[in-house]
């Protein structure tokens, strides 16, 4: 809807057709259905249709960042009318690329924090999208496991290290634990083949619950989180969304 907006205000122009640059973070089968595949549903509805009057280049980092970076600069070079990204890793790529063409982000958790904007009230610049909030929903995951597991003393956080936004809500949970009383654990995993062995050291610590920060690579690789944390003993794991902690269809 917010890509839609900005080519309906110009006027449907006749025979043009827009390119659109789908910089998708993470692994495609695991992600397009829930990102790419209602931006293309949202835009046949609004009558642009593929092949008609737009041609969207999906490109996915399938967990490369360099890929993402890469994948941004070819759209500047092709001169595509917008780039379309989610996530604050997807958006800083393509800010890296151009501050020029047009940056609509989906949805990511903390504009400011990221980065991604100056102000929320005067954003400035060439991006614009929508924020997830799951930064406040993330605070509210410790009252989940405080009714989950009464009197609980331990809790724990995994994130993705390379995502920008991730240290600054690492630490404003550690510290809304602190107040609680609550022994706090992070566990920083920046890469897929060394998930196993980061959380098996994380449960030594014996944390009574785990959240997970929700971003483009905890869901890519949902499948190895929770297979990783009920293999050492069935923590209770909270998240932002079902799609999270549910297995891909595929798996």
């Amino acid at each position: 809807m917010l890509l839609a907006v900005p080519l309906a205000a110009e006027a449907q122009q006749a025979g043009k057709t827009w390119q659109i640059g789908w910089l998708g973070d993470g692994n495609r089968a695991a992600r397009e259905a829930n990102t790419l595949t209602p931006l293309r549903e949202g835009l046949r509805e609004l009558g642009y249709i593929e092949g008609k009057n737009i041609l969207i280049d999906a490109r996915w980092s399938e967990g490369d960042a360099e890929r993402l970076v890469r994948n941004a600069a070819d759209f500047v070079r092709m001169k595509v009318d917008v780039i379309v990204t989610h996530g604050s890793v997807g958006a800083r790529a393509a800010m890296k690329a151009t501050t020029t063409l047009p940056i609509v982000v989906a949805t990511a958790s903390d504009f400011l924090g990221a980065g991604l904007v100056p102000s929320l009230a005067r954003p400035g610049g060439n991006l614009t999208g929508t924020s997830d909030q799951a930064t406040e929903t993330l605070l509210k995951h410790l009252d989940f496991l405080a009714e989950l597991v009464p009197g609980i003393q331990r809790v724990a956080l995994l994130w993705y290290g390379s995502n920008p936004r991730m240290p600054r809500l690492a630490e404003t949970v550690r510290s809304l634990a602190n107040e609680r009383k609550l022994t706090f654990t992070a566990i920083r995993v920046s890469r897929a083949d060394e998930l196993e062995r980061v959380i098996e050291t994380a449960v030594r610590e014996r944390p009574q619950g785990v959240m997970v920060a929700q971003d483009s690579w905890t869901l890519s690789n949902r499948t190895r989180i929770i297979d990783a944390l009920r293999a050492k003993g069935g923590v209770p794991v909270v998240a932002a969304f079902r799609d999270c902690l549910r297995r891909p269809a595929h798996s």
